[in-house]
């Protein structure tokens, strides 16, 4: 979704620091997730882990990307809805 938001939204063909230092803080989160791979969604997650900031960020990426999955990456926007 990041990809796609920095490709499309911003218009960039490689990632730019920030989207990278926004992949890398998701990745990070993800790593110290104490749910691990059962957790279904950050947004009904009752542990908030992103601060403020980089939550702020996440959510103009994915209000932006999730619509546009269904055309670039239609099986990654499927398992998403469905929480695989």
């Amino acid at each position: 979704m990041i990809r796609l938001y920095c490709r499309h939204k911003e218009g960039n063909r490689t990632l730019c620091r920030n989207c990278i230092e926004l992949e890398v803080y998701a990745h990070e989160r993800l790593e110290k997730c104490p749910f691990g791979n059962r957790k279904k969604s950050c947004r009904k997650c009752r542990i908030h882990c992103y601060n403020k900031t980089m939550a702020a960020r996440i959510k103009e990426v994915m209000r932006y990307s999730g619509p546009r999955m269904l055309l670039y990456h239609p099986l990654a926007a499927l398992r998403h809805a469905i929480g695989f």
